[in-house]
């Protein structure tokens, strides 16, 4: 096994660049990112960045279908960060959330947002992250921390 992450368990133990691991991440989307019309854009593995486009329809909101559910943004930064590490981890971890806090700015309608998750810290067992949803004009949204756990193959340090 080259993975400790489910979604990745036969990908080779040696990716080397960014373009085959976006490549390799975007073969293997999970239900829920497309449940969300989640699509990765953009990763860094260096630094620990991912960024992904999602479209909120109707039927993630309330208020007569205006405002969009919290939850379904706080997927949506939370796929962001989670990416952030997968991609630093160069998909050979699992990322389990331990702790996430969320704050709203503004309400989102029906449109698209942009979420960008960032590694601020990869320790040896534990990785603090953080991310942001903004609209198509740059309105910040939702701004999100998250705390993990680093999972590595067994036998690796």
């Amino acid at each position: 096994m080259n993975s400790a992450h489910p979604d990745f368990l036969h990908a080779p133990k040696d990716l080397l660049h960014d373009s085959e691991i976006l490549r390799l991440m975007r073969d293997s989307v999970p239900d829920a990112v497309r449940t969300l019309n989640g699509e990765l854009l953009d990763i860094d593995s260096a630094r620990g960045y991912a960024r992904l486009r999602f479209e909120v329809v109707s039927a993630f909101c309330h208020s007569q279908g205006t405002i969009c559910q919290g939850g379904f943004l706080a997927g949506m930064v939370d796929t962001a960060m989670a990416n952030a590490a997968i991609v630093r981890g160069k998909l050979a971890v699992a990322v389990p959330t331990l702790e996430l806090k969320i704050s709203y700015f503004e309400a989102m309608g029906p449109g698209i947002v942009y979420a960008e998750g960032r590694v601020m810290r990869w320790g040896g067992s534990v990785g603090f992250l953080e991310g942001d949803l903004k609209d198509e004009k740059g309105r910040m949204i939702v701004h999100a921390t998250s705390t993990i756990k680093i999972i590595r193959p067994k036998g690796k340090a």
